[in-house]
């Protein structure tokens, strides 16, 4: 799941160096924190959030074949 959000993301941004994904392991839900340089913050989060939605609709389906809940939070510095 984290490979995934990092492709993602470095294609979205234009500074790819600066992506950072950690991910908080849970029993049941993982929780996925995405950390982009604050002039990508827009390139990530898209119009009206389209482009996160879609994000962790991606997110959501790869982690539903693995029985396993998986967040994503975009975290602002």
């Amino acid at each position: 799941m984290k490979d995934l959000i990092t492709y993602i993301a470095k294609a979205l941004v234009d500074n790819p160096e600066e992506v950072k994904v950690t991910e908080i392991v849970g029993d049941q839900t993982s929780v996925l924190e995405l950390k982009v340089a604050k002039e990508d913050l827009g390139k990530v989060i898209g119009k009206q959030g389209r482009t996160a939605r879609a994000m962790r609709t991606l997110l959501s389906a790869s982690s539903a074949k693995i029985k396993k809940r998986t967040v994503l939070e975009i975290v602002e510095d």
